[in-house]
């Protein structure tokens, strides 16, 4: 498809892989990356940016293994990028050995351990303990970054330029842009993140059913020692991530709140969230309570059968919608941005 005009809306993680995996494949293709903010802003500048190597559906399992791999390459060949692997610890209180495998990717290799191996932090006597295999953790604005300056040369950032309109006609994709210039496009992928509800995206992503849910994070003012991991909560779908380049801990658990505005959401912790995560942190690490009293506040889009949704969203297949990834979309970013490509330059999986 040499001469082929790409535009992908949104820079976050998923748009900036997008760009990646487009430019690899088609070198000939103009491709212009546009985000109402910043490159790595969003979800991705709050992202927790843990990688667990899990999926509780085949697809999931299928795209957590294929983004594990490319991740791993990426850290082999690019050393210097913010990529490190980091231990994990797998809690739970009714969960068996069977359930653990049947979590987590086959490469994982689950293994009963011992309390003792975990830090001091009031984790329930009675909760079994697995260690597991592939984890990491990166800072996912900095990796996004990182990524798209390597593009510059290839890729035509926009950033601060927001879309105002996408307008599918004869002669290709227009683009209305909050600057007052329209962009012209063959091919278009909507990367928004949490701005499914955008007036002019909302279109194109209702199809997909997202919804978009709060999202906490607890800053536990504790310094983490070298040798500290990720400690996961099967139960509850939360973890805690000891962030040594920030010298605290951060506790991420499963806000209830749905259909908040990403304009709005990231303006501070409420009582209520407060109140929840501290509740639940309280059931695994009470050590912990009391230094829980600050964290991070932002949004993402969650799909009804809670895996990512990619597909095309107009009746040319000239808009493709990559997202709704529930919470995921650091680690299955990989492989939504390889079926985003597929679909764009018309590969059938």
């Amino acid at each position: 498809m040499a001469g082929i005009r790409i535009a992908v809306v949104g820079a976050g993680i998923i748009g900036c892989l997008v760009a990646r995996e487009l430019a690899a494949r088609a070198p000939h293709a103009t491709i212009t990356v546009l985000d109402r903010d910043a490159i790595g802003s969003g979800a991705s500048r709050r992202s927790a940016g843990l990688h667990l190597p899990r999926g509780a559906t085949e697809r999931l399992r299928a795209m957590t293994r294929y983004s594990q791999d490319y991740y791993d390459r990426l850290r082999h060949e690019r050393p210097a990028l913010p990529i490190h692997p980091t231990a994990v610890s797998v809690v739970s209180a009714t969960a068996d050995d069977r359930a653990v495998r049947e979590t987590y990717l086959a490469g994982a290799e689950p293994v009963r351990a011992e309390h003792r191996d975990l830090p001091a932090v009031g984790i329930p006597a009675d909760a079994s303990v697995w260690r597991v295999s592939g984890g990491h953790h990166t800072v996912v604005h900095d990796l996004t970054c990182a990524l798209a300056r390597d593009l510059r040369s290839r890729v035509d950032f926009r950033e601060g330029v927001a879309v105002t309109a996408v307008q599918p006609g004869s002669g290709g994709v227009v683009l209305r842009l909050s600057t007052g210039d329209t962009l012209t496009a063959d091919r278009v992928v909507l990367a928004p993140g949490p701005w499914t509800a955008d007036p002019a995206l909302a279109p194109f992503a209702a199809p997909s059913g997202a919804r978009v849910k709060k999202v906490v994070a607890l800053h536990i003012e504790q310094r983490p020692a070298p040798t500290d991991g990720a400690i996961v909560f099967q139960d509850d779908d939360a973890f805690l991530l000891p962030l040594p380049e920030r010298g605290h801990w951060l506790y991420s658990f499963t806000r209830t709140e749905w259909d908040v505005d990403p304009g709005t959401v990231a303006r501070g912790l409420s009582p209520e969230d407060l109140e929840e995560a501290r509740g639940t942190l309280r059931s695994w690490a009470p050590a912990l309570v009391e230094h829980a009293g600050s964290g991070r506040v932002f949004c993402d889009a969650y799909s009804p059968g809670r895996e990512p949704v990619v597909d095309a969203v107009d009746d040319g297949g000239r808009v493709v919608f990559a997202g709704a990834a529930n919470g995921c979309g650091y680690r299955l970013a990989p492989a939504i941005a390889r079926e985003a490509a597929d679909l764009v330059l018309g590969v059938v999986a």
